[in-house]
């Protein structure tokens, strides 16, 4: 996309805000705590999760994103092989490797203000790999431009997934949601598979 959404202040999750994170997901989203971003059409995309949820499980990943089309569409760019491709740019770039490692250290500030979970990582395979742009793409929302640059650089390859309108109604199920390209392909492929513990 030639333009990403902008930055968005987060905001307490309102009951509107609950029914649609439910109908995007499919279930209750767990340990919520805030809407991180909301998409341009109104609706949460990134949703900020407790450090540990409600049974006191560890859950690192602060960042989670919610909207199906943007998640349909980020896992068309994995299966393309653009984290194989980022992987081997982190090995060969100094530069790019230091501001991805800075990225983790936000990440990680951002986690700790609200709980410290001694001993777990950032998410994603920050920060020497990539191991979820969903994850990436989560952050780079949440936290804006300039912080996560291959976030940033996954954002950027994403198309404006907002323009076909809201994703979801509080009513919608989420095998119905079109994808980015109008079609519909039945429930996203859940996108949990950089070692996360448990699920939003």
């Amino acid at each position: 996309m030639d333009t990403p959404p902008p930055p968005t202040e987060p905001t307490p999750p309102t009951p509107d805000d609950l029914a649609a994170c439910r109908a995007q997901l499919g279930r209750t989203p767990r340990g919520l705590r805030a809407v991180a971003h909301r998409c341009p059409c109104g609706l949460p995309d990134v949703v900020e999760t407790a450090p540990r949820l409600e049974d006191g499980t560890p859950f690192p990943t602060t960042f989670y994103l919610t909207c199906p089309r943007a998640a349909s569409a980020i896992g068309t760019l994995e299966a393309d092989g653009v984290m194989r491709e980022m992987n081997a740019r982190l090995q060969s770039d100094p530069e790019l490797a230091a501001a991805y490692r800075a990225a983790h250290e936000d990440y990680l500030a951002r986690r700790d203000a609200i709980e410290v979970l001694p001993g777990f990582p950032s998410a994603g395979g920050m920060p020497d790999r990539v191991k979820c742009l969903h994850v990436l793409v989560g952050h780079a929302l949440a936290a804006g431009p300039g912080v996560n640059p291959l976030g940033d650089e996954a954002l950027a390859m994403l198309p404006e997934w907002w323009r076909k309108g809201p994703c979801v109604s509080p009513g919608t199920s989420v095998a119905d949601v079109p994808a980015a390209d109008g079609t519909v392909t039945g429930a996203p492929a859940p996108h949990g598979h950089d070692g996360r513990r448990g699920t939003a």
